[in-house]
């Protein structure tokens, strides 16, 4: 037979099912004895390498081959990557046994199986006398002859001279006669390998398609007949709770049964791939995000909806730890890790992600490094994803993935899955297809991205750039625009909930001390902020796509130009900083450290400071706090995708009765929904920057209630969970047509098929 082909990519990558793989500590062992040809080898590689990852994530079963080929011929079968490691091998249909680990028999148990057996030579010649029997020459046969034979030609004479040699006979598949020593059978030869190894028969799961597995099913192991079985095994094996009889053929009929024994975990028909998890893995243990609203909240809010589904996300595991502990996360959540070291997560995130393709993303290609060592990471990384979203997606599943991070994971997952629906959600802005051609490896993510069903984005203006970047690709995904809006409620509560402490604590520290009480408490003037001058607050991550610095100019050159602003006017930046390990921002950070003493130091008197400097993550409530106290949100992205933070300043404003004004800048997501409310401005322009803030302080408060208002009711109540409904049948397709229109041309049905899977 003709290895089959290897798979270039995953050959050397893919952890084999261990000849020798101890059981996982806690879990019992299960054995699979399964037949080679029309069963393990049976079915699609898709359906293939599913079954070889599960296995692969289960090395508590052990795996048996059980089949009519010879050694020689299952090494051969061995070539492939997607076969799995055997332990054990009982070939040559029960004739052999023969230890997984070295290839070498297991003398004691194999003499005894072939007690008796005359050789093959004088079993050839004693059947010589039926023109019939064809001897399968080629084939490397040990301890058993095997012959082609048409089923008329199954005679008691034929039979009865087997039996006059002291042997036994096999017919299958209406082709195959197998003379045998008397001992010697695939049941026999299990039931013999199991006492000397202490299996119990519960622990068994026998699996098969021909008649030459019969022997297997009498023993009292679970069983699998494969859909594509031969009707004469299905019925010569009784009915039964013990043996099961799906309808997927090969290797996906072992995987159901496995599944149905719960021997390993059932596959999915949502699998949604983003490299974030909903919670950080630190050395103290897992600990949540801090913010209600995001794709991480949002994605939460999605497997409590729908528990058929899991989340393929990546853990950063340092040298000493083990995979087990990411099991207990504790979220409740159907988490699958795929395991990255700490150097594989710096080339790909830190470096890649962050120094290739954000500057890209972010319309600033001069900030662009690339490097062919961190973009194989990337490459590398996607590669795992993709191999883990095969691995767990059930027969034409969903598949949603989230952003630039994931950019090749269609490309390499389309190959391994064509029956998936494969989406992308693209969080961040894409570029104007000119900036992403500044991009090294642009053809190498158009291509992948061109195997998306679906493509989505926040704004028209992101789609429109995502069309032109892969116009020209041979497949153009569909594109869908759905903006993703906030947990107004749980903003709003979180507000209501500031408020009421607010209160409370005023009316201690005015009951104590009458004198201090304006120093702390949350006194108000009609717009909002604190009775001492006039708040401006920013929050976001330390980014120079958020455009930092050029805000602390702006407050610099209102301070210059506006006398009366001078030692009242704060700005309030709360500015986490990146993860450790991204140094692209490294100069960003050392830019406003510098700008913000530096602007502190030429206005600052009597105790004011014009900036207030909060470099650290804050818990959501306390970031609700923040929003309260401003008079202006201000947001200067030089681009954006979204930006849920000014949604949740007008959600926190509005629940309790406050108008704080929104500056908003042109190039962010959120102003195409609350550009004709908010204050727009562009970050581009020093100028524009400082009189729009400067306008945003001076809004009369009249001005300032109607605009609130107005950017409440275009706020919406859109919640994510229903903006993630509508990703998902979007993927799937939902609102397209079943069949292709009848009436096409000759020669476009090829066109019509690619416009009934989503493309095109």
């Amino acid at each position: 037979m003709a290895a089959p082909e290897t798979n270039r990519r995953t050959a050397g990558r893919r952890t084999a099912h261990a000849a020798a793989a101890p059981p996982q500590q806690g879990r019992p062992e299960r054995i699979l004895v399964t037949d080679l040809d029309g069963t393990l080898l049976g079915g699609d590689r898709a359906d293939r390498r599913r079954l070889h990852a599960a296995l692969a994530r289960h090395p508590e079963v052990t795996v048996v081959f059980a089949t009519g080929r010879g050694l020689s011929s299952v090494r051969e079968a061995l070539r492939d990557p997607l076969v799995p490691r055997p332990r054990w091998i009982i070939a040559d249909v029960g004739a052999s046994v023969i230890d997984g680990t070295d290839q070498t028999p297991v003398a004691g148990l194999q003499r005894r199986l072939r007690s008796g057996w005359p050789g093959a030579e004088r079993v050839r010649a004693a059947l010589r006398r039926f023109p019939a029997l064809v001897y399968q020459h080629g084939v490397v046969q040990d301890g058993r002859c095997s012959f082609h034979l048409r089923p008329e030609e199954l005679t008691g004479e034929l039979t009865d001279a087997v039996g006059a040699l002291g042997c036994t006979w096999l017919y299958s598949a209406e082709r195959y006669f197998d003379v045998l020593p008397t001992g010697a059978s695939k049941g026999k030869a299990l039931a013999a390998l199991a006492a000397e190894q202490c299996w119990p028969m519960e622990s068994v799961l026998v699996a098969g398609d021909s008649l030459n597995d019969l022997s297997l099913y009498g023993l009292g192991a679970h069983g699998v007949i494969v859909g594509n079985a031969e009707p004469a095994l299905l019925a010569a094996v009784p009915e039964g709770p013990a043996v099961h009889r799906p309808d997927r053929p090969g290797a996906a009929g072992i995987l159901a049964a496995l599944q149905d024994l719960g021997w390993v975990e059932r596959d999915y028909p949502l699998v949604v791939g983003y490299h974030r998890p909903p919670v950080h893995l630190t050395s103290g243990g897992w600990s949540p995000p801090a913010s209600p609203n995001g794709i991480l909240p949002t994605l939460r809010s999605l497997f409590a909806a729908n528990p058929q589904a899991v989340w393929a996300t990546a853990a950063v595991l340092g040298p000493h730890a083990r995979p087990a502990r990411l099991e207990g996360h504790g979220t409740g959540l159907p988490l699958s890790f795929v395991p990255l070291s700490p150097a594989e997560w710096a080339a790909y995130f830190h470096r890649a992600c962050k120094e290739t393709l954000w500057p890209v993303l972010m319309s600033q290609p001069q900030r662009l490094r690339f490097d062919p060592a961190t973009w194989a990471g990337y490459r590398e990384v996607n590669a795992r994803f993709a191999d883990h979203i095969a691995a767990r997606a059930a027969p034409g599943a969903t598949v949603w993935l989230h952003d630039y991070n994931l950019w090749l994971v269609p490309g390499l997952l389309r190959p391994l899955r064509p029956d998936l629906r494969i989406g992308l959600f693209h969080h961040t802005p894409f570029p104007a297809p000119e900036i992403f051609a500044a991009l090294p490896t642009a053809a190498e993510v158009r291509a992948s991205l061109s195997r998306l069903d679906w493509a989505g984005f926040h704004t028209e203006t992101f789609a429109g750039h995502f069309r032109g970047a892969l116009a020209g690709a041979p497949g153009t995904p569909r594109v869908g625009v759905h903006p993703l809006g906030i947990d107004r409620e749980a903003v709003a509560a979180a507000a209501r909930a500031s408020a009421r402490t607010a209160a409370r604590t005023a009316a201690r520290t005015a009951a104590r001390d009458r004198a201090r009480a304006r120093v702390r408490a949350r006194t108000r003037r009609p717009g909002g902020g604190t009775a001492g001058g006039p708040l401006v607050l920013s929050v976001e991550r330390l980014d120079y796509a958020k455009a930092p610095v050029q805000k602390v100019e702006a407050v610099a050159a209102l301070l210059a130009r506006r006398p009366e602003l001078r030692g009242r006017l704060r700005f309030r930046l709360v500015c986490p900083p990146p993860e450790p390990g991204i140094t692209s921002y490294d100069a960003t950070r050392r830019a406003l450290e510098r700008r913000i003493a530096e602007v502190n130091g030429a206005w600052g008197r009597n105790g004011w400071q014009p900036v207030e400097y909060l470099p650290q993550s804050l818990p959501f409530t306390e970031v609700v706090d923040h929003y309260l106290d401003a008079d202006v949100f201000w947001v200067t992205s030089l681009q954006d995708g979204m930006n849920l933070a000014a949604k949740e300043f007008i959600a926190a404003h509005r629940a309790v009765g406050r108008s704080g004004v929104l500056v908003l800048s042109r190039h962010a997501g959120a102003a195409t929904q609350l550009g004709s409310a908010a204050l727009l401005t562009d970050p581009h322009s020093p100028e524009d920057l400082a009189d729009t803030l400067h306008r945003a302080l001076a809004l009369g408060p009249e001005e300032r209630r109607l605009r609130l208002a107005r950017l409440a009711d275009l706020l919406g109540d859109h919640h994510p969970a229903d903006w993630a409904a509508e990703i998902t049948a979007a993927i799937r397709g939902d609102d397209l047509p079943a069949d292709p229109p009848a009436d096409l041309p000759a020669g476009r049905q090829e066109d019509a098929d690619a416009l009934a899977v989503g493309a095109r």
